[in-house]
């Protein structure tokens, strides 16, 4: 299926951010309902206007799983579809954790944070929100990082 267009505007995907943040052999992510269904993933979200991508990242952490990071490394550039025909183009960041504030309201939908190790997180790949999920834990585990300074706002 081709990607939607739009009038006057032609093909525009969704941008996104995610972030991988490790700690004592466990990844961060989160459990949210999706139409109803709980799924995996990573703390993720829209760029928003007037913020670079490495912003997002560390603002969508925090909303999703009142984590505050400090981005350690680009990890990679990743471009999909999702069945119903929507593209998407997300940023991934490997980042740490800094400090956490429990009493923090999440986003709408996120059900909570968890630590899950990469066992843990590919037994449950049924449950993934997106092939994204494992593709981009997959890769941060075989050691793909880049500067951040691959990735610029001007």
């Amino acid at each position: 299926m081709a990607a939607p267009l739009l009038p006057g505007h032609g093909w525009r995907p969704d941008v996104t951010v995610a972030s991988v943040v490790a700690r004592d052999g466990r990844l961060l992510l989160v459990e949210e309902r999706i139409d109803g269904r709980l799924v995996l993933n990573q703390p993720a979200g829209h760029l928003e206007p007037g913020e670079s991508l490495a912003q997002a990242a560390v603002r969508e952490t925090r909303e999703e799983t009142g984590w505050d990071i400090a981005l350690d490394a680009f990890i990679g550039a990743y471009q999909w579809t999702a069945p119903g025909g929507q593209p998407y183009l997300r940023f991934a960041f490997a980042g740490r954790a800094l400090a956490h504030d429990p009493a923090l309201r999440l986003d709408d939908g996120i059900e909570r944070a968890v630590w899950l190790t990469p066992a843990e997180l590919r037994a449950r790949s049924d449950h993934h929100r997106s092939p994204l999920v494992w593709q981009v834990a997959a890769d941060w585990l075989a050691g793909r990082r880049h500067p951040l300074s691959l990735v610029q706002a001007l």
